[in-house]
């Protein structure tokens, strides 16, 4: 399994927009296979951090869903309402192995 670890700086003004934009993502990141561990944003911390996790079983599964989510309608319509909005300011992507009591 690989986890998606994206770090984002968001607009501290559009933090409700980018709330939008993240119900639209979760549904389908699932729709391609994943699954999403959810969107965190700002509480007790700065007011321009979010991050979200979400899992595929490898990072092969993951390089589909990039391919197929970018020929993907409503992906595409997340991505721009991104863009419109200004909501997002730059992100960071990492990707991780989850360590468990199975493995």
């Amino acid at each position: 399994m690989i986890t998606c670890y994206i770090k984002y700086e968001i607009n501290p003004a559009k933090t409700s927009e980018f709330e939008e934009y993240a119900r639209m993502w979760i549904p389908l990141v699932e729709k391609f296979g994943g699954t999403h561990h959810g969107y965190y944003l700002p509480h007790e911390s700065p007011n321009d951090l979010a991050v979200c996790l979400f899992s595929f079983p490898s990072l092969a599964d993951y390089e589909t869903y990039r391919a197929r989510s970018m020929e993907d309608e409503a992906c595409r319509k997340a991505i721009a309402f991104a863009e419109e909005t200004d909501c997002i300011r730059r992100y960071d992507r990492h990707f991780l192995r989850p360590v468990t009591s199975e493995t």
